[in-house]
Protein backbone atom coordinates (compact mmCIF):
# COMPACT_ATOMS: atom_id res chain seq x y z
CA UNK A 1 0.00 0.00 0.00
CA UNK A 2 1.15 3.64 -0.62
CA UNK A 3 -0.01 7.27 -1.22
CA UNK A 4 -0.25 8.69 -5.10
CA UNK A 5 0.32 11.78 -5.87
CA UNK A 6 -3.25 14.02 -6.57
CA UNK A 7 -5.04 14.35 -9.41
CA UNK A 8 -4.46 18.21 -9.77
CA UNK A 9 -2.69 19.59 -12.80
CA UNK A 10 0.39 21.72 -12.34
CA UNK A 11 2.12 24.36 -14.78
CA UNK A 12 4.02 23.10 -17.15
CA UNK A 13 7.62 24.07 -17.54
CA UNK A 14 9.87 24.16 -20.54
CA UNK A 15 11.27 20.95 -20.70
CA UNK A 16 9.32 19.35 -17.54
CA UNK A 17 9.59 15.65 -18.70
CA UNK A 18 7.21 15.00 -15.36
CA UNK A 19 4.54 18.01 -16.41
CA UNK A 20 2.30 15.59 -17.94
CA UNK A 21 -1.83 15.36 -16.08
CA UNK A 22 -4.71 12.65 -15.43
CA UNK A 23 -7.71 13.23 -14.70
CA UNK A 24 -11.59 13.01 -15.72
CA UNK A 25 -12.29 13.52 -19.16
CA UNK A 26 -14.54 16.90 -20.03
CA UNK A 27 -16.33 17.68 -23.26
CA UNK A 28 -15.71 21.01 -24.55
CA UNK A 29 -12.57 23.34 -24.06
CA UNK A 30 -14.07 25.40 -21.68
CA UNK A 31 -12.41 26.29 -18.47
CA UNK A 32 -13.69 25.29 -15.13
CA UNK A 33 -15.47 22.35 -16.94
CA UNK A 34 -12.95 19.35 -15.13
CA UNK A 35 -14.41 17.08 -12.41
CA UNK A 36 -11.54 16.58 -9.70
CA UNK A 37 -12.95 13.31 -9.70
CA UNK A 38 -15.12 10.35 -10.87
CA UNK A 39 -18.46 9.52 -9.73
CA UNK A 40 -19.45 6.54 -10.60
CA UNK A 41 -23.19 5.12 -9.19
CA UNK A 42 -25.18 1.65 -10.11
CA UNK A 43 -26.87 -1.57 -8.30
CA UNK A 44 -24.88 -4.62 -8.22
CA UNK A 45 -24.36 -6.12 -11.43
CA UNK A 46 -24.36 -3.23 -13.19
CA UNK A 47 -21.68 -1.60 -15.98
CA UNK A 48 -20.16 1.54 -15.14
CA UNK A 49 -18.21 3.39 -17.95
CA UNK A 50 -16.08 6.51 -18.49
CA UNK A 51 -12.55 8.20 -19.96
CA UNK A 52 -10.02 9.61 -18.62
CA UNK A 53 -7.84 11.97 -19.81
CA UNK A 54 -3.91 12.23 -20.06
CA UNK A 55 -2.05 15.07 -21.30
CA UNK A 56 0.99 15.12 -22.56
CA UNK A 57 2.70 19.03 -23.18
CA UNK A 58 5.99 17.93 -23.77
CA UNK A 59 8.15 17.90 -26.71
CA UNK A 60 8.31 14.00 -26.55
CA UNK A 61 5.90 10.86 -26.37
CA UNK A 62 4.92 9.74 -23.03
CA UNK A 63 3.93 6.04 -22.35
CA UNK A 64 1.90 5.47 -19.54
CA UNK A 65 0.61 2.33 -17.22
CA UNK A 66 -2.92 2.31 -16.29
CA UNK A 67 -4.50 0.08 -13.37
CA UNK A 68 -6.98 0.48 -10.97
CA UNK A 69 -6.88 0.35 -6.94
CA UNK A 70 -8.70 0.34 -3.80
CA UNK A 71 -8.09 3.20 -1.75
CA UNK A 72 -7.72 3.38 1.92
CA UNK A 73 -6.95 6.30 4.29
CA UNK A 74 -3.51 6.57 5.49
CA UNK A 75 -2.18 7.32 8.82
CA UNK A 76 -2.57 11.06 9.01
CA UNK A 77 -6.29 10.61 7.17
CA UNK A 78 -4.39 11.49 3.53
CA UNK A 79 -6.25 9.45 0.49
CA UNK A 80 -3.60 6.14 -0.55
CA UNK A 81 -3.96 3.20 -3.08
CA UNK A 82 -3.20 0.01 -2.67
CA UNK A 83 -0.62 -1.26 -5.10
CA UNK A 84 -0.53 -5.12 -6.78
CA UNK A 85 -3.12 -7.50 -6.37
CA UNK A 86 -3.99 -6.20 -2.72
CA UNK A 87 -7.65 -4.60 -3.96
CA UNK A 88 -10.96 -6.56 -3.64
CA UNK A 89 -13.37 -3.70 -3.97
CA UNK A 90 -13.85 -0.60 -7.18
CA UNK A 91 -9.94 -1.59 -7.84
CA UNK A 92 -10.76 -4.97 -8.76
CA UNK A 93 -13.52 -4.53 -10.41
CA UNK A 94 -12.35 -1.67 -12.71
CA UNK A 95 -10.96 -2.34 -16.47
CA UNK A 96 -8.92 0.42 -19.02
CA UNK A 97 -8.74 -0.03 -22.77
CA UNK A 98 -6.03 -0.91 -22.55
CA UNK A 99 -3.03 -1.25 -19.77
CA UNK A 100 -0.21 0.70 -21.24
CA UNK A 101 -0.90 3.64 -23.72
CA UNK A 102 1.67 6.02 -25.60
CA UNK A 103 0.55 9.72 -25.81
CA UNK A 104 2.34 11.72 -28.74
CA UNK A 105 4.30 15.37 -28.02
CA UNK A 106 1.67 17.77 -26.98
CA UNK A 107 -1.54 15.66 -27.26
CA UNK A 108 -4.46 14.54 -25.32
CA UNK A 109 -5.40 10.87 -25.08
CA UNK A 110 -8.97 9.60 -23.80
CA UNK A 111 -9.03 6.33 -22.54
CA UNK A 112 -12.28 4.96 -21.70
CA UNK A 113 -12.85 2.04 -18.72
CA UNK A 114 -15.49 0.72 -16.95
CA UNK A 115 -16.48 -0.74 -13.85
CA UNK A 116 -18.51 -3.55 -13.44
CA UNK A 117 -20.09 -4.29 -10.05
CA UNK A 118 -20.40 -7.55 -8.94
CA UNK A 119 -23.89 -8.86 -7.74
CA UNK A 120 -23.29 -10.05 -4.41
CA UNK A 121 -21.30 -6.10 -3.82
CA UNK A 122 -22.92 -4.33 -0.54
CA UNK A 123 -24.15 -1.11 -0.41
CA UNK A 124 -22.27 2.19 0.19
CA UNK A 125 -19.34 3.74 -0.61
CA UNK A 126 -16.45 1.81 -2.55
CA UNK A 127 -13.27 4.54 -3.08
CA UNK A 128 -11.06 3.62 -5.75
CA UNK A 129 -8.90 5.28 -7.93
CA UNK A 130 -6.83 4.54 -11.54
CA UNK A 131 -3.13 4.45 -10.91
CA UNK A 132 -1.25 6.44 -13.84
CA UNK A 133 2.31 5.75 -13.87
CA UNK A 134 5.24 7.34 -15.69
CA UNK A 135 8.65 8.32 -15.91
CA UNK A 136 9.51 8.74 -12.20
CA UNK A 137 5.95 9.88 -10.83
CA UNK A 138 2.46 8.24 -10.14
CA UNK A 139 -1.08 9.89 -9.95
CA UNK A 140 -4.06 8.77 -8.47
CA UNK A 141 -7.22 9.64 -9.91
CA UNK A 142 -10.10 9.42 -7.32
CA UNK A 143 -13.00 6.79 -8.01
CA UNK A 144 -16.04 7.62 -5.77
CA UNK A 145 -18.17 4.27 -6.50
CA UNK A 146 -21.48 4.24 -4.66
CA UNK A 147 -23.55 0.58 -4.96
CA UNK A 148 -27.45 0.70 -4.46
CA UNK A 149 -28.92 -0.22 -1.22
CA UNK A 150 -28.99 0.94 2.53
CA UNK A 151 -26.58 3.38 3.93
CA UNK A 152 -25.16 3.63 7.42
CA UNK A 153 -23.77 6.61 8.44
CA UNK A 154 -21.72 5.85 12.06
CA UNK A 155 -18.65 7.14 13.38
CA UNK A 156 -17.05 6.50 17.18
CA UNK A 157 -14.16 8.59 18.77
CA UNK A 158 -11.77 7.11 20.56
CA UNK A 159 -8.48 7.13 22.49
CA UNK A 160 -8.51 10.24 24.00
CA UNK A 161 -5.20 11.63 25.31
CA UNK A 162 -3.61 14.76 26.09
CA UNK A 163 0.65 15.00 25.39
CA UNK A 164 2.39 18.19 26.44
CA UNK A 165 0.02 20.93 24.66
CA UNK A 166 -1.17 18.26 22.21
CA UNK A 167 -4.57 16.68 22.21
CA UNK A 168 -4.84 12.76 20.35
CA UNK A 169 -7.72 11.18 19.30
CA UNK A 170 -8.68 8.61 16.83
CA UNK A 171 -11.98 8.72 14.46
CA UNK A 172 -13.15 5.50 13.55
CA UNK A 173 -15.60 5.31 10.20
CA UNK A 174 -18.01 2.51 11.46
CA UNK A 175 -20.21 2.96 8.51
CA UNK A 176 -20.50 2.67 4.62
CA UNK A 177 -20.49 5.59 3.75
CA UNK A 178 -17.56 8.58 3.03
CA UNK A 179 -17.60 10.97 6.14
CA UNK A 180 -16.10 14.00 6.42
CA UNK A 181 -16.39 14.62 10.51
CA UNK A 182 -16.84 17.75 12.51
CA UNK A 183 -15.15 17.96 16.01
CA UNK A 184 -15.75 20.16 19.01
CA UNK A 185 -13.23 19.88 21.56
CA UNK A 186 -13.65 21.49 25.45
CA UNK A 187 -11.51 21.03 28.30
CA UNK A 188 -12.98 21.80 32.15
CA UNK A 189 -10.45 22.71 35.00
CA UNK A 190 -10.48 22.64 38.66
CA UNK A 191 -11.08 26.00 38.32
CA UNK A 192 -13.35 26.00 35.62
CA UNK A 193 -13.89 26.17 31.50
CA UNK A 194 -10.23 25.79 30.37
CA UNK A 195 -10.97 25.05 26.54
CA UNK A 196 -13.99 25.38 24.36
CA UNK A 197 -13.68 25.57 20.60
CA UNK A 198 -16.43 24.92 18.13
CA UNK A 199 -16.72 22.44 15.72
CA UNK A 200 -14.54 22.78 12.83
CA UNK A 201 -13.54 20.17 9.99
CA UNK A 202 -10.74 17.95 10.15
CA UNK A 203 -8.66 18.03 6.67
CA UNK A 204 -10.07 14.60 6.17
CA UNK A 205 -12.43 12.51 4.65
CA UNK A 206 -12.84 9.12 6.38
CA UNK A 207 -13.76 5.83 4.34
CA UNK A 208 -15.31 3.58 5.20
CA UNK A 209 -14.28 0.92 7.85
CA UNK A 210 -10.93 2.78 8.58
CA UNK A 211 -9.14 4.68 11.58
CA UNK A 212 -6.90 7.61 11.45
CA UNK A 213 -5.27 9.15 14.25
CA UNK A 214 -5.36 13.00 14.91
CA UNK A 215 -4.09 16.06 16.94
CA UNK A 216 -5.58 18.94 18.01
CA UNK A 217 -3.06 21.83 19.47
CA UNK A 218 -3.90 23.02 22.87
CA UNK A 219 -1.12 25.81 23.00
CA UNK A 220 -2.41 27.58 25.87
CA UNK A 221 -2.95 24.94 27.97
CA UNK A 222 -2.61 25.34 31.67
CA UNK A 223 1.18 25.23 33.30
CA UNK A 224 -1.03 23.50 36.83
CA UNK A 225 -4.21 22.03 36.81
CA UNK A 226 -6.35 18.58 36.86
CA UNK A 227 -8.47 18.78 33.52
CA UNK A 228 -11.32 16.50 31.54
CA UNK A 229 -10.76 17.33 28.11
CA UNK A 230 -14.19 16.13 26.12
CA UNK A 231 -14.53 15.87 22.13
CA UNK A 232 -17.55 15.29 20.47
CA UNK A 233 -17.85 14.82 16.75
CA UNK A 234 -20.35 14.35 13.80
CA UNK A 235 -20.73 13.52 10.58
CA UNK A 236 -23.87 13.98 7.98
CA UNK A 237 -26.56 10.98 8.16
CA UNK A 238 -26.67 11.69 11.86
CA UNK A 239 -23.34 9.88 13.06
CA UNK A 240 -21.70 10.74 16.13
CA UNK A 241 -19.79 10.23 18.78
CA UNK A 242 -18.17 11.55 22.11
CA UNK A 243 -15.46 10.20 24.29
CA UNK A 244 -13.13 12.14 27.58
CA UNK A 245 -9.73 11.84 28.75
CA UNK A 246 -8.08 13.07 32.16
CA UNK A 247 -5.03 14.92 32.18
CA UNK A 248 -2.69 16.27 35.03
CA UNK A 249 -1.22 19.17 34.40
CA UNK A 250 2.09 19.68 36.35
CA UNK A 251 4.85 22.24 35.91
CA UNK A 252 8.40 20.84 36.10
CA UNK A 253 10.20 20.74 39.60
CA UNK A 254 13.39 18.86 41.14
CA UNK A 255 10.92 16.96 43.33
CA UNK A 256 7.89 15.65 41.31
CA UNK A 257 6.51 15.13 44.31
CA UNK A 258 6.32 18.81 45.70
CA UNK A 259 4.11 19.86 42.44
CA UNK A 260 1.80 16.86 42.85
CA UNK A 261 1.33 18.37 46.40
CA UNK A 262 0.89 21.71 45.48
CA UNK A 263 -1.74 20.59 42.45
CA UNK A 264 -3.68 18.31 45.65
CA UNK A 265 -3.96 21.70 47.81
CA UNK A 266 -5.25 23.48 44.85
CA UNK A 267 -7.91 20.88 44.38
CA UNK A 268 -8.65 21.06 47.78
CA UNK A 269 -9.32 24.62 48.41
CA UNK A 270 -11.46 24.76 45.36
CA UNK A 271 -13.27 21.74 46.35
CA UNK A 272 -13.67 23.34 49.72
CA UNK A 273 -14.71 26.47 48.36
CA UNK A 274 -17.37 24.98 45.83
CA UNK A 275 -18.74 23.26 48.75
CA UNK A 276 -19.22 26.39 50.97
CA UNK A 277 -20.39 28.30 48.31
CA UNK A 278 -23.31 26.02 47.33
CA UNK A 279 -23.97 25.02 51.29
CA UNK A 280 -24.04 28.32 52.39
CA UNK A 281 -22.39 31.01 54.96
CA UNK A 282 -23.38 30.36 58.44
CA UNK A 283 -23.93 33.44 60.08
CA UNK A 284 -21.40 35.21 62.64
CA UNK A 285 -21.95 33.76 66.82
CA UNK A 286 -25.57 30.94 65.84
CA UNK A 287 -25.78 28.86 68.32
CA UNK A 288 -26.81 25.30 66.95
CA UNK A 289 -28.70 23.99 70.03
CA UNK A 290 -30.32 27.72 70.96
CA UNK A 291 -33.87 26.77 68.28
CA UNK A 292 -34.31 23.21 70.10
CA UNK A 293 -33.98 25.01 73.73
CA UNK A 294 -31.32 22.83 74.42
CA UNK A 295 -27.94 24.79 75.58
CA UNK A 296 -24.99 24.57 73.27
CA UNK A 297 -21.79 23.50 74.00
CA UNK A 298 -19.47 25.83 76.50
CA UNK A 299 -17.07 27.75 75.08
CA UNK A 300 -13.42 27.63 75.43
CA UNK A 301 -13.50 30.62 77.98
CA UNK A 302 -16.07 28.61 80.40
CA UNK A 303 -14.02 25.60 79.99
CA UNK A 304 -11.31 26.67 81.44
CA UNK A 305 -12.98 28.86 84.06
CA UNK A 306 -14.99 25.51 85.03
CA UNK A 307 -11.45 24.04 85.60
CA UNK A 308 -10.05 26.56 87.60
CA UNK A 309 -13.16 25.97 89.67
CA UNK A 310 -12.96 22.36 90.49
CA UNK A 311 -8.95 22.72 90.86
CA UNK A 312 -9.55 25.20 93.63
CA UNK A 313 -12.67 23.06 95.73
CA UNK A 314 -10.07 20.07 95.19
CA UNK A 315 -7.38 22.43 97.21
CA UNK A 316 -9.48 23.35 100.05
CA UNK A 317 -11.26 20.49 100.65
Amino acid sequence: MTPVAGAAARTPMPGDAAAWTARPAVSGLGAGEGRPYFYLEGSPGAVLQDRLSVTNPGTAPLTVRLSGADAYNTEDGGFGVRRGTGSTGTGAWLRTAAAEVTVPARTRADVPFAVTVPTGATPGDHPGAIVVRGGDRSVGVRIQLRVGGPTLAALTVEDVSVSGRTIHYTLVNRGNTVLAPRITVGAEGVFGTLLRREARTPPVELLPGQRVRLAEPWRDAPALDSATVRLRVTAAGGAHSEAAARAVFVPWLPVTGGALLILAAVAAGAYAYRLRRSRGRPSDGADDGADDGRPGPPSDEQQHAESRHLVKAGAES
